[in-house]
């Protein structure tokens, strides 16, 4: 793709700051770096003082690029388990290439019959660092996705920091991707994040 390559937005163009995750525009002309592209989404730094910033999909004309195809509709789908997990699995943190379920952000994932048919979904995830102005972009996300799955008919998503992340909480893959040591703090907890 484009990363790292400078493109200059043809247009004005509404962002994310990271990691305040305020809403801002940047003007049409600003320079920026596509630094990833993940979960419909382009992470990119520029702008007049460099910082980092969110770019939705539906703004990648602002980039000179087309928007990223979107992934076969769930539509014609059955309802499971898997799905929920394949869908949590196209959320990603904007500064870190691994989905919130391999970053060991989603801590538990209730799915539950709904009184008029359907299913009702409820997660409990958390974010990297207590601070961090990320939570409701991703909250966010995690709800319009689950959302569209078919038969759903309520998403809840709470934000919880207890117990705390760590980097113990990510799966061998995401410690394997980011360079990190396999036995790197306590183990999680091998409770399932599924019940």
């Amino acid at each position: 793709m484009h990363t790292g390559v400078p493109i200059t937005l043809s247009r004005d163009c509404e962002v994310i700051e990271i990691p305040s995750g305020m809403r801002s525009t940047l003007p049409a002309g600003a320079v920026v770096r596509i630094m990833q592209t993940l979960g419909g989404s382009y992470t990119v730094s520029g702008g007049q003082y460099g910082y980092m910033y969110r770019i939705d999909a539906r703004d990648a004309d602002a980039l000179g690029l087309s928007a990223p195809e979107t992934p076969a509709s769930s539509e014609h789908k059955t309802f499971s388990e898997q799905l929920v997990r394949d869908e949590l699995k196209t959320v990603f943190d904007p500064e870190i290439p691994v989905n919130i379920v391999d970053l060991g952000l989603v801590y538990g994932c209730e799915i539950k019959p709904s009184e008029d048919g359907g299913h009702n979904i409820d997660v409990k995830m958390s974010m990297t660092a207590p601070g961090c102005g990320m939570g409701n972009v991703l909250k966010a996300d995690v709800e319009s996705k689950l959302a569209r799955l078919p038969d759903v008919k309520r998403v809840n998503v709470e934000i919880v920091f207890e117990p705390p992340w760590t980097p113990a909480r990510m799966s061998e893959a995401a410690k394997l991707q980011l360079g990190f040591d396999l036995d790197f703090g306590e183990p999680a907890s091998g409770l399932p994040i599924f019940r």
